[in-house]
């Protein structure tokens, strides 16, 4: 389905990136999420604002993935009943994303599914809502008693294992609830929300300017994604336009960004199966890649190189045979890596049938990003909607049909390979000229949304743009919110064990869905 199916109006924003906004009433809202589902359109993102300071009540938005670019749906609601048709029936992630709208703005579904707290936590009295106007920002609230209620499994022999949210290690909190006969596992049932940082709220005290600097640190694994959605959506609502080197250096960074977590995961993969060979061969490669990312551009994790008009920095010229000379080192390396773990028997036993998503159920629940490519769909922003530089590299999507383990590692071991080709190739062709332009200014209420293929999936960033060029509100969307629904498919018939292979195999974001 394309933009002109739909039986409303849009407006049509500037820039590479192909976004219509619309506004719909309550019927339309509902019948058009059936029309897009039935004619395999996906769900993006969804969120809410308050616009009572504007006199508008609130408002709930559903941006929407069709054949030539974004839909972007505003339903207003009125403050005395802001509440709206649900979407769950027709999209089953957006459940989770309207759980946590209602908790910051108390904008709610009409007769959802569950309606249980996503990200309050007992943080905040149930009455308060942190994203409303009327709501002064605070790091300490009044302590309120949190009970939340897990589905239960019940029969001969089942019983549950609670997990979390405190887990050895350095890792993110996160509470997983097994029901289990013996060890094969008959639910999951994951809670996240403790990393909740208010970051959606602290937006709305920051400038345009200053935002990309905390869109680059919602996920911090992903911050050259997110920066980048960020600025292209500030661009888009201003009207400006990168320069051609901005854009292929954007385009390096976000592969190297790729390379260095793909890099990681294998490695983590590799040790989860008891191979720990594997983690010490890429904790080195990934090492060596973090350590030129800080030579070159400053920052091993690359962080706040990306600003709304282009770049803080160039690139010496002078770097780019050392960059060639890493990229060609590291594809050998790599190639001999992949041919041990495809030789190795021990470790293909873990990974091959473990954890199976099947291509209907991820079409269904609305799987993305490098899980979904593992499980038969081709989807990928970098060929599907290719902005500049990559309308032009002709990228090379990745998939697999088997849907486990050992087809999640794969996609990473080949789009590790295409990422260097990537930046082997953009290092050739790297355009002369300046890596920055002046943003015009922005008029008060434009709106623009930036999409990034990150290396876990699509991101997305919407902005607008309030008075004096500040932030009004800003919604950023890590695809981890529709994964990790599948991940609680994925584990069902397998043993508990295998959950730490499982989950990894994802490595979905805590802190990209706890805003």
């Amino acid at each position: 389905m394309r933009l002109a199916d739909l039986p409303f109006p849009f407006e049509s924003a500037p820039g590479p990136a192909a976004v219509g906004f619309a506004e719909v009433t309550a019927d339309q809202w509902q019948a058009t999420a059936g029309r897009l589902r039935s004619a395999g359109a996906t769900l993006v993102a969804l969120w809410a604002a308050d616009r009572r300071d504007l006199h508008d009540g609130f408002e709930i938005r559903a941006a929407y993935a069709l054949e030539d670019g974004l839909a972007c749906l505003r339903l207003p609601l009125p403050a005395e009943a802001p509440d709206y048709p649900d979407l769950g029936r027709h999209f089953p992630a957006a459940g989770r994303m309207q759980r946590a709208a209602f908790d910051l703005t108390g904008v709610a579904p009409l007769d959802p599914a569950d309606g249980r707290p996503w990200l309050r936590h007992g943080a905040w009295p149930a009455g308060a809502h942190p994203l409303r106007r009327d709501v002064v920002a605070r790091s300490v609230w009044p302590a309120v008693a949190d009970d939340y209620t897990f589905v239960s499994v019940s029969g001969d022999g089942v019983h549950e294992i609670p997990v979390g949210p405190v887990h050895a290690g350095t890792i993110e909190p996160g509470h997983f609830r097994f029901s289990v006969v013996g060890e094969r596992v008959l639910r999951l049932e994951a809670r996240l929300g403790y990393k909740h940082k208010g970051i959606e709220k602290r937006f709305e005290s920051m400038s345009l300017d200053e935002g990309v600097a905390l869109a680059g640190r919602v996920s911090g694994d992903s911050t050259v994604a997110f920066a980048w959605a960020y600025a292209m959506a500030v661009e888009q609502l201003s009207g400006a336009t990168i320069p051609p080197r901005a854009a292929a250096l954007r385009a390096m960074l976000l592969e190297r960004e790729r390379v260095a977590n793909h890099l990681g995961d294998l490695g983590a993969l590799g040790n989860d199966a008891g191979f720990a060979f594997g983690l010490a061969q890429f904790s080195r490669l990934k090492e060596d890649w973090l350590r030129l990312n800080a030579r070159f551009w400053g920052h091993r994790y690359l962080m706040d190189r990306i600003v709304p008009g282009g770049l803080t920095d160039d690139l010496d010229d002078a770097h780019l045979p050392v960059l060639a000379r890493q990229v060609h080192d590291l594809a050998d390396e790599v190639v001999r890596l992949r041919r041990i773990y495809d030789d190795h028997a021990g470790l293909q036993d873990r990974l091959r049938g473990c954890g199976v998503v099947s291509n209907d159920l991820a079409q269904r629940l609305g799987l993305t990003g490098l899980a979904a490519r593992a499980s038969g769909m081709a989807v990928d922003l970098r060929v599907g909607r290719a902005v500049p530089p990559y309308d032009g590299l002709d990228v090379r999507c990745a998939t697999r049909s088997e849907g486990d383990v050992a087809a999640r590692a794969a996609v990473r071991f080949e789009e590790v390979a295409e990422s260097l080709r990537l930046i082997g190739l953009l290092a050739e062709t790297l355009p002369d000229g300046p890596t920055r332009v002046a943003v015009p200014s922005a008029r008060q209420g434009a709106c623009g949304i930036g999409r990034v293929e990150g290396w876990r999936g699509e991101v997305l960033v919407f902005v607008e743009a309030g008075a004096d060029e500040r932030i009004r509100r800003c919604h950023p969307h890590d695809p981890s919110w529709q994964n990790w629904p599948l991940l609680e498919h994925a584990i069902l018939g397998n043993i508990v064990p295998d959950f730490p292979l499982i989950n990894k195999s994802f490595n979905l974001s805590y802190s990209g869905v706890d805003l």
